[in-house]
Parts: structure tokens; C-alpha cells; sequence
């Protein structure tokens, strides 16, 4: 059976997923980050979280040598920084104030959460690559409404009832 690619996009489409940005080093050093709505949890005992990147991403050999790399859970109010962190080949680290983590991993501001993982495992799976991380460290804010993604558009819980 051939599955058509537009068809299988809209029917995943359907799956609610939240929305992260994920940050790492360069191999020049310089901060690297994009959106990603592939986030998961994988354990508890050890924190494990996985997410994925194409293979075509301009950020994957940034990510395929990085030891460390801090996924941020989006505010529904951070879909502009959303946004900017899914285009592709423009500075977006330009306007946004970033402390430092372990590995000196950019961290975002006033996100919903931020865990600093280091590198568990990397999987090749049919386009994409799977990451596997350990949570190191982590900070969250339990009032935040976390920016959510359905259909092909971003939404918010309040608008999914």
C-alpha cells in the first residue's frame, strides 16, 4: 500500500502536540536552535525525553555533535518566538536576551520549561534522526498555558473545548 504524504501530514496533523524550541552549540561555537513539535517523554527513572530533526535541517550537524542541548517548552503567548525559530537560515538568536546552560547551551527567557539535557542515544529513522536526552536540569512554571499545535496552525487549550 502507498500512503500518500499530503494525506498522512493532515492525519497526523490531528495529533495535539505542544511546541518547543531546542538549543544547542555550533560547531563554530555559535548558538543554534529551532522549533520542534516532535517532543516526548520517554522515562522517569532516568529522565529521559526524545525528539527528532529531518534530515535536510540545517541545524542537524550542529545537534549531531552537540553533548548537551535545552529544550524549551513554549507559552501560548510565544508564537512569534515560535515562529522565528522555524525559519530557516536567519539569525535567530538576534533578538533574544539568553543566559547560558550546561555545555553553554543558549537558554531562552520566561519559557514554560526549560530542561537542560546531555545526550542519551541517536537513532537514524527514515528521514529524520531521533534524539534521546537526559534531563540534567530543569526549571518550570506550573501557571503557564502551554502554546499548543493542531491541524496545521497553532491554538490553545481554552480554543480545543
Amino acid at each position: 500500500m502507498t500512503i500518500d504524504s499530503r494525506l498522512l501530514r493532515n492525519t497526523l496533523g490531528l495529533f495535539v502536540t505542544g511546541v518547543t524550541i531546542i538549543t544547542t552549540r555550533g560547531l563554530d561555537g555559535e548558538p543554534v536552535g529551532l522549533t520542534a513539535n516532535s517532543f516526548n517523554s520517554v522515562s522517569l527513572d532516568p529522565p529521559l525525553v526524545l525528539w527528532s530533526i529531518g534530515h535536510t535541517s540545517l541545524s542537524k550537524a550542529a545537534f549531531d555533535s552537540a553533548n548537551h542541548f535545552a529544550v524549551h517548552i513554549l507559552r501560548a503567548d510565544q508564537q512569534e518566538l515560535s515562529n522565528t525559530f522555524a525559519k530557516r537560515g536567519v539569525e535567530k538568536f538576534r533578538d533574544v536576551e539568553i543566559s547560558l546552560g550546561l555545555g553553554d547551551v543558549p537558554l531562552l527567557p520566561d519559557c514554560a520549561a526549560c530542561l537542560e539535557c546531555s545526550v542519551y542515544s541517536r537513532h537514524p529513522a527514515g528521514d529524520h534522526s531521533i534524539y534521546v536526552a537526559q534531563i540534567e536540569r530543569m526549571r518550570s512554571d506550573p501557571d503557564s498555558s502551554p502554546l499548543v499545535y493542531h491541524g496545521g496552525q497553532y491554538t490553545s487549550l481554552a480554543d480545543m473545548g
